[in-house]
């Protein structure tokens, strides 16, 4: 099986547990790890996958949208990246599947809105079931300090084991590794 772990990314935050969390997933399934504004992360180019994990930061209880993206570049104290797409617009372009994918979310948000609703993630697994996906997980958040980060303390180990538990439960343990 093959993998994909799609992410949006404005501060890196995202782009970094969205590489652990392929690191976890390659030790049992071929993975890449994709910019949602890549064109290699087209719904058609991942056609193929088996699993699609999506992800992205929690902007104003949920997915980001071209306001709250514009006022995270207007508060950035530092290199951000502007875009016009986000995880929100990458996962509406999926289309309906024809057989049932499998397919798992994941967030990054501020550590001191733990408690408050809304998700990234939830927002992005409720599109991909939609589609026709069926999710392997619950989706998962990570957390940073704060808006720009860093991410705290142990959040890349922790990504980079969902990445692996992912991974097991696609190949169960004593299976031989596909494509290894």
């Amino acid at each position: 099986m093959d993998a994909a772990v799609v992410y949006e990314s404005m501060y890196g935050n995202s782009e970094r547990v969205a590489q652990a969390v392929a690191e976890g997933l390659s030790e049992t399934v071929r993975v890449m790890v994709v910019d949602v504004t890549d064109p290699a992360a087209s719904p058609d180019a991942l056609r193929h996958m088996g699993l699609v994990v999506a992800g992205g930061p929690t902007h104003a209880f949920g997915m980001t949208r071209p306001a709250t993206r514009a006022e995270a570049v207007q508060r950035a104290s530092g290199d951000v990246s502007d875009r016009a797409t986000g995880l929100r617009e990458w996962v509406e372009s999926v289309p309906r599947q024809e057989q049932t994918r499998l397919a798992a979310t994941f967030d990054t948000r501020v550590t001191k809105v733990k408690p408050l609703p809304g998700s990234a993630a939830r927002g992005a697994a409720k599109v991909l079931r939609r589609a026709g996906f069926r999710l392997v997980a619950p989706p998962a958040s990570f957390y940073v300090g704060d808006v720009e980060g860093p991410l705290d303390d142990g959040e890349l180990d922790r990504a980079r084991a969902w990445g692996r538990a992912l991974g097991r439960l696609l190949v169960p343990a004593g299976s031989p590794v596909e494509g290894r």
